[in-house]
C-alpha cells in the first residue's frame, strides 16, 4: 500500500524531534488547562487581569485558525505529490477548517467581544506547527499512500468517525446560534440533541473528528493531533460544565461535561 518517503537528511531528524515534542506538550498542556481556564469566550467577560493586551474576539479568532486552512495549501504548492488520496485528505480536512477559519467565526454571537492577545497568538502558533506536522509528512516526509488505501478499513472506518464528529459538532454549533436573537446578550441552557447528555457536544464532535482523522491517515501526526485535542478540549469542558451550574440552579444535574455517562 504504501511506498517509501521523501526528502533530505536533515528535516526528517528535526521533524521527528518536533512531533516527539508534540506529544509531551500535549501531557502538560492537559495537566496546566484543568487547573487554569483560559480567558476567552464565557471565560473572559470580566477581562480577567494578567493575561496581557486584549483584541477583538472575531479578529483573534480568525488569527488563531486561518493557518489550519492555508497552511495546508502551502505543503501541496511546494510538493511534488499530486496524489488521489492526497486530495481526498485535503478536502477532508478543509470540510472542518476551512468552515472554522472563514464561515464559523462570521456566525457566531459576540463578535464585539474581546479576548486577550496571547491566547490567539498561541492559538496561531498551535495551529500552524499541527499543519506543518501533518501536511508535510503527508505531502514529503510521509509514505505514499496508493489509492487502494480509499478501500482501506482504516480510512472507511476513520472516515465514518470523522463524518460522525463532524455532524455533531454542527448541530451542537446550531443549536448555540440560536440561542441568542442578534444583540442579545447573556447565556441560556442548550438543549436538543447530545446536549440531552453533555454540556459540550461541540467539543465530543471535534474530539471523534480528529481521532478519525488519525484514523483515516494511521499517521502519528494525526494521533498527536488527537492527543491535543484531548489535551485541550476535555478540560474546557470541564470548565464550561462548572460555568453552567454557577449560572443556572435549574441546570440538568444528569449531564456531563462532554463524555455521555462518564465525564
Amino acid at each position: 500500500m504504501w511506498m517509501r518517503a521523501e526528502g533530505g537528511a536533515l528535516e526528517p531528524v528535526v521533524f521527528d524531534w518536533l512531533l516527539r515534542g508534540f506529544f509531551v506538550l500535549a501531557v502538560v498542556v492537559f495537566a496546566l488547562l484543568l487547573l487554569i481556564t483560559v480567558p476567552y469566550g464565557r471565560h473572559n467577560e470580566k477581562r480577567r487581569p494578567g493575561w496581557g493586551p486584549q483584541i477583538g474576539s472575531l479578529l483573534g479568532w480568525l488569527l488563531m485558525e486561518i493557518p489550519a486552512s492555508v497552511v495546508p495549501v502551502y505543503f501541496l504548492c511546494i510538493g511534488a505529490r499530486r496524489d488521489a488520496v492526497l486530495w481526498v485528505f485535503f478536502a477532508i480536512w478543509q470540510v472542518h477548517y476551512f468552515n472554522r477559519a472563514f464561515v464559523f467565526p462570521f456566525r457566531r454571537r459576540g463578535g464585539a467581544e474581546t479576548m486577550p492577545l496571547v491566547i490567539s497568538l498561541s492559538g496561531l502558533l498551535f495551529n500552524g506547527l499541527n499543519a506543518y506536522l501533518n501536511w508535510r509528512f503527508l505531502t514529503t516526509l510521509g509514505p505514499i499512500y496508493s489509492l487502494s488505501w480509499l478501500g482501506d478499513p482504516r480510512f472507511v472506518v476513520g472516515l465514518a468517525i470523522f463524518l460522525l464528529g463532524f455532524g455533531i459538532n454542527q448541530h451542537a454549533d446550531w443549536v448555540l446560534f440560536n440561542l441568542r436573537a442578534p444583540g442579545e446578550a447573556g447565556y441560556k441552557i442548550p438543549y436538543g440533541g447530545l446536549y440531552r447528555l453533555v454540556s459540550c457536544p461541540n467539543y465530543l464532535g471535534e474530539l471523534l473528528e480528529w481521532i478519525g482523522w488519525a484514523v483515516l491517515t494511521y499517521s502519528l501526526p494525526g494521533l498527536a493531533f488527537a492527543g491535543w485535542t484531548f489535551a485541550n478540549l476535555v478540560p474546557r469542558a470541564l470548565s464550561h460544565h462548572r460555568d453552567y451550574h454557577r449560572r443556572f440552579v435549574d441546570y440538568p444535574a444528569d449531564r456531563r461535561a462532554i463524555l455521555p455517562f462518564l465525564l
